[in-house]
């Protein structure tokens, strides 16, 4: 269970499934310009039909791998808002994983980053049995720390030109 404001919420997230393509691609139509600062390039085909199919897939195929664990992230009243991944799981003496997410526009600043992050730690950590979860951020995105902040996150450095965001080498904070 997670918190919402003054309210609970029962399950902030759930495990992606091919039935979520349609509100994916409205999603992704609607909060083109919103995103764009915060993710890589993307081709016409990624907001396709056709590219989300393809794009769930592919989570799902490595899902069934054990090397990600793909989950929508959900409003109060259970529709579709973002995205929240479990990624690049190691085994072994390791026991680590990536979290990356995003929440369209009209739905930012309502806690649902937090709530989600908040229950796919536990998962992480509980039914999974990580022993660390990472998660790098644009050094300008002061929310989205904020979120990993809330979530007991702590900054242990920074990484000059770490990933090619919205077509340029940026520098993330991990």
């Amino acid at each position: 269970m997670s918190r919402i404001g003054d309210h609970e919420l029962m399950n902030a997230t759930r495990l992606l499934t091919r039935d979520d393509v349609p509100a994916l691609v409205e999603l992704f139509r609607m909060n083109r310009d919103f995103l764009a600062p915060w993710e890589p390039d993307r081709g016409i085909d990624y907001f396709s039909v056709e590219g989300q199919r393809a794009v769930v897939d592919e989570a799902l195929e490595r899902h069934e791998q054990g090397l990600t664990y793909p989950h929508v992230i959900l409003d109060d009243s259970g529709q579709v808002v973002g995205r929240i991944n479990i990624g690049n799981v190691v085994r072994g003496p390791f026991q680590s994983c990536g979290v990356g997410y995003w929440v369209s526009e009209h739905a930012n600043g309502r806690g649902l980053a937090t709530a989600a992050l908040g229950e796919i730690k536990e998962h992480a950590f509980g039914q999974l049995g990580l022993h660390r979860i990472e998660a790098g951020t644009l050094a300008e995105n002061v929310r989205s720390q904020r979120v990993l902040e809330k979530n007991g996150f702590v900054r242990f450095g920074f990484a000059p030109a770490y990933l090619e965001i919205a077509g340029r080498w940026q520098d993330h904070a991990l």
